[in-house]
């Protein structure tokens, strides 16, 4: 099994700063794709940020130029760098791993999701 453990949520002051990281362990074969989410309630999950193998990065409109997400393939880790923060972007952020093997097919994995709040 895999499991991610993220961290780096917290309070942040409109404009604000704040790293996400999330840590992959486990078996892990071949990951496809890294990406974060958020959802806030009564609304849908939106996908914010991802990074593929090869280190493709997309972003969604609400975010580009505010967030840059990055990779650690040495330790496994995925960041969300996000500036410019907004009382808008507060909600709880999930990492997602999507990993393919032969034998299983694919393999879909969450972290427990961190909140952010950003708030005066």
């Amino acid at each position: 099994q895999v499991h991610l453990v993220e961290s780096g949520g917290g309070l942040v002051q409109p404009g604000g700063s704040l790293r996400l990281s999330c840590a992959a362990s486990g078996t892990i074969y071949h990951v496809n794709i890294i990406e974060w989410y958020r959802q806030v309630p009564g609304e849908q999950r939106e996908l914010v940020a991802s990074i593929t193998q090869n280190g493709i990065t997309d972003y969604a409109d609400s975010v580009k130029g505010r967030f840059t997400i990055s990779r650690d393939n040495a330790g496994n880790t995925v960041y969300l760098q996000m500036k410019s923060l907004k009382p808008e972007d507060t909600t709880v952020y999930y990492c997602h791993l999507k990993t393919w093997r032969s034998d299983v097919g694919w393999g879909y994995y969450w972290g427990q999701g961190t909140q952010v709040t950003v708030s005066t």
